[in-house]
């Protein structure tokens, strides 16, 4: 089936897609948004089982875009509710407060471990590396090697699943702004100038992130856009490097549809792969080596509340694979139908096909179990099961040869006048929500004329927490 005439086609029913969809409605136009999913929001959505609401991720909303504040604000208005923040992290059977508290971090460590931590410090600030090519040298020349050691080798290895010496320092220098001992333990002592950065409480939409996806998606539709669920681009038509159609897999249908623009959010790899004809070997080579990282999440109920104070708990222990545990109802006391229950997510980092990933569901609810017994967060007896979710490529990884890859994809698709990739899965950038957001309104803008230039957002905005916490808005991790 053929359509008539040309559309603007968004490719991604995300933070970004949606964003991007809104812009053009606001100013006449009538896209059509693709989302292959069966719901909107991408991995910031929220899905529902038997009641019982799961953030995807952990989703916290703030930000220092204005525009992208005022837009939350309208479209959620009270429902958009505002959060204290409390998270701990757990490590060898003890919990310590995040952001950094200097007395229960000498508490638990004891005064012999943190004077080493404090010499290894001092040995890396006298003689630090001298480059910073990886994430080890980055944190190392900023904690010294033992603090590193730690509190940040074991979890973000069990996040990326890859050696910290194999995670490109940009990344961290992207996500750890800021980022010092002296910094934090002034911090913690009697607070700085810098701590204004540090989110102490976030807004939240009441019933989960996906609400405000769902009703950015009504305000598209309301506009005379579109936004059709289970929908996959599956072949991207060009001519030169002008894209003329896309191909869309609906249902049991296929599509041919003209298009004038297409802002897409699909991950690089299945962009590049789609197009057709086909991209030069060397593109497609290295779009093919571009590398994502999975996780999943087993929701766990307790039939009692509460059952910890923490909105998250991020582990980082090495005897459990848990990556973080969020508390649903901490977050919004809508996420749970029962008073006087505790709804958990438990969540796993993971790659597509490894054993975690194609685990039985019931086998995961079992170790999700055992782990939070194992931590003292419940009785495993009292704890019931609930859903497994799987999202696959949630972020993308920054590995030595990323960079090299990502210029060279992006430096062909730079010759296309008419095609423009957007959000964290389109660009290969661990953007925030907000800053993904905004690529998708800027992108928008260039429709109509505007010259905005997609790769600058996120790359000097200094206003992430100083503290590390590489997702701040965007489910979890610690750096």
């Amino acid at each position: 089936m053929t359509t008539d005439g040309e559309r603007i086609l968004v490719i991604g029913a995300g933070p970004a897609g949606l964003s991007a969809a809104y812009e053009l409605v606001q100013r006449g136009w009538k896209p059509l948004v693709l989302e292959k999913a069966s719901q909107v929001g991408g991995i910031s959505r929220t899905e529902l089982h038997d009641g019982y609401r799961y953030d995807v991720g952990g989703h916290r909303f703030f930000t220092k875009v204005p525009e992208v504040a005022q837009l939350w604000t309208s479209m959620l208005g009270d429902d958009l509710i505002k959060v204290s923040r409390l998270s701990r992290i757990y490590y060898r059977g003890k919990f310590y407060q995040y952001p950094l508290n200097l007395w229960n971090t000498l508490s638990n460590l004891g005064l012999w471990e943190s004077g080493l931590i404090l010499l290894s410090y001092l040995r890396w600030q006298a003689l630090p590396y001298k480059e910073e090519e990886t994430f080890e040298q980055w944190v190392t020349n900023r904690f010294g090697r033992r603090l590193y050691r730690t509190f940040f080798q074991g979890y973000t290895e069990k996040v990326w699943g890859i050696p910290c010496s194999q995670i490109r320092a940009d990344w961290a220098a992207q996500r750890i702004q800021g980022l010092s001992l002296t910094q934090a333990v002034l911090n913690a002592i009697v607070g700085t100038e810098s701590a204004k950065s540090l989110i102490s409480e976030f807004l939240y939409p009441r019933l989960g992130p996906g609400m405000m996806w769902e009703r950015f998606a009504e305000q598209v539709t309301a506009g005379g856009g579109e936004v059709w669920l289970n929908s996959e681009a599956v072949r991207i038509h060009r001519q030169s490097e002008r894209v003329t159609a896309v191909t869309v897999q609906r249902g049991q249908e296929t599509l041919h549809i003209p298009v004038s623009h297409i802002l897409t959010s699909m991950p690089l790899p299945e962009l590049i792969a789609g197009l057709s004809p086909a991209s030069p070997p060397t593109v497609q080579r290295a779009a093919r080596a571009l590398r994502h990282r999975s996780f999943l999440t087993v929701g766990l109920r307790v039939p009692r509340a509460p059952l910890f104070p923490d909105n998250w708990v991020y582990v980082q222990s090495p005897e459990v694979q848990a990556g973080r545990i969020q508390n649903l109802g901490n977050w919004s006391a809508a996420m749970v139908p029962v008073a006087g229950q505790t709804s958990l997510g438990i969540e796993y980092f993971c790659n597509e096909g490894d054993a975690l990933w194609t685990a039985d569901d019931a086998d995961l609810v079992r170790l999700a179990r055992h782990e939070l017994a194992q931590m003292g967060l419940a009785v495993e007896s009292e704890v019931l099961p609930g859903p497994v979710i799987r999202q696959p490529r949630a972020y993308p990884v920054y590995d030595p040869e990323y960079r090299a890859n990502v210029n060279l994809v992006r430096g062909f698709l730079a010759g296309f006048d008419n095609l423009q990739t957007i959000g964290r899965n389109g660009m290969h950038r661990y953007n925030n929500m907000d800053h993904s957001m905004l690529t998708g309104i800027l992108a928008a803008r260039n429709v109509f004329g505007e010259h905005n230039d997609l790769w600058s957002v996120n790359t000097e905005d200094a206003y992430h927490e100083h503290l590390p916490d590489h997702r701040n808005d965007q489910g979890g991790g610690m750096f």
